[in-house]
């Protein structure tokens, strides 16, 4: 079971390594086959306000996504060797594939949930520095590695957000009753 948190975060420092390095560092000569993301989807995602039309398309055309899902399903299967013997490792690290395309191809189809969901991926698209906020599906690697950076003011400060979730709606119609006060 120790394999669940551990494969979390590796996949999360696998985010911030592939996106950093990968992505941005060979992605930017365009001669490279990671071009699409720098060349592609970043400036997609620049013009239109956060949405990269590309992932509205067949998975059967070669566009970025079908890149990105290629190079996610390679990741993969690089994993499999070690299912034996590492099982829930293995099985969270395909779920955090599985999740980064999911969470990712929403933030770039509905950029009013990125805004509210992933922030730090919707500064790192929209914001001043695109080389900052590596990560996309939880910003954990960003926040160790000190490479968050709040650009456009869209996550509330940690001083204005409540320290405790709301209570239930139930619980909150029985507490004045509770308290004596009627």
């Amino acid at each position: 079971m120790i394999g669940i948190p551990l494969g979390w975060v590796y996949s999360n420092f696998g985010e911030w390594v592939l996106h950093r390095s990968v992505l941005h560092g060979l992605g930017k000569n365009r001669k490279s086959f990671w071009s699409f993301h720098w060349h592609e989807h970043h400036q997609k995602s620049r013009r239109h306000e956060m949405v990269d039309d590309q992932y509205m398309r067949s998975l059967w055309s070669w566009s970025a996504q079908s890149k990105e899902l290629m190079g996610l399903a390679v990741l993969a299967l690089a994993h499999a060797p070690l299912l034996p013997v590492a099982p829930f490792f293995v099985g969270t690290v395909w779920a955090c594939a599985a999740n980064y395309y999911f969470v990712h191809r929403r933030a770039h189809l509905d950029p009013t949930w990125a805004r509210e969901h992933l922030p730090w991926h919707y500064d790192h698209h929209m914001g001043k520095d695109q080389n900052a906020n590596w990560c996309v599906t939880h910003p954990f690697f960003d926040l160790v590695l000190g490479t968050r950076r709040e650009c456009l003011n869209v996550q509330p400060p940690a001083s204005q957000q409540p320290a405790e979730p709301p209570a239930p709606v139930e619980a909150r119609k029985r507490a004045p009753a509770a308290s004596g006060l009627r």
